[in-house]
């Protein structure tokens, strides 16, 4: 069943910064989009973020910000649609703090071209990137880490083509039914892709936060449907004769 946004069960007097301290949590995507913006709320509530993406500048240049914030940040170059990958990198995280808490799994890539005009390479990417990495991240943890909880973030509301349901589809009967496997998913589905504007993306971030906080260790299962703010509309300069 698709919920709306929880809210995060944490007494109101706890400071921000000491809701997920002691917690190692792993951030897929992180140097771009919703990955830094979710990364940012959680290394500011306090937690050991681990960075994990596909450039090492974009990643060093992200946990850099992220320390200089005051926050404690470790970037780690991987490619998560490869199990193997995803593998290497939950055991360098063990290795520098010996457990994993959690791990947000950014699973929303778009695609470029409409469902008819799809071509098989990109419709691959997408499987790879949304779906794939998502099974291969939760069998990987299940066989290693089954305390650790997984958090994804799924392909957006607002996306138009056929194409996206098979993947929607997919990851949220992988969500749905984990607790067979005594596993605990959960999945975010954003009304619309990031804005790069920590401000308009806070309610996917609160989402997140609401997901990590240790008095939400019971939910389960939940498909929730994050609503966001609409984009700005920009404004087009009109040129007039001197």
């Amino acid at each position: 069943m698709t919920q709306q946004t929880p809210t995060a069960a944490v007494p109101a007097h706890t400071p921000v910064g000491e809701v997920l301290a002691g917690q190692v949590i792993a951030v897929t995507g992180a140097d771009q989009g919703y990955g830094r913006t979710v990364s940012a709320a959680l290394a500011r509530a306090g937690a050991s973020v681990v960075l994990i993406g596909n450039n090492s500048e974009t990643l060093a240049a992200a946990a850099s910000q992220l320390e200089h914030a005051g926050g404690t940040a470790v970037p780690i170059k991987a490619d998560v649609g490869v199990p193997l990958d995803w593998l290497s990198a939950q055991t360098r995280i063990l290795d520098i703090y010996g457990s994993l808490h959690g791990i947000v799994h950014l699973a929303d890539k778009r695609a470029h071209a409409e469902f008819t005009m799809l071509s098989e390479n990109e419709w691959m990417d997408l499987f790879n990137c949304n779906v794939k990495s998502s099974v291969a991240i939760a069998q990987i943890i299940r066989r290693r880490l089954p305390g650790t909880w997984l958090t994804i973030i799924g392909p957006h509301t607002d996306e138009r083509g056929l194409h996206v349901h098979p993947q929607r589809g997919a990851v949220q009967g992988l969500v749905e039914n984990a607790h067979r496997e005594n596993l605990r998913l959960n999945l975010l589905l954003p009304s619309r892709a990031s804005s790069s504007d920590d401000t308009l993306d806070r309610p996917l971030s609160t989402a997140v936060m609401a997901l990590a906080a240790p008095g939400m260790a019971s939910l389960r299962g939940n498909v929730i449907e994050v609503p966001l703010p609409p984009l700005p509309k920009l404004r087009v300069q009109e040129d007039y004769p001197l």
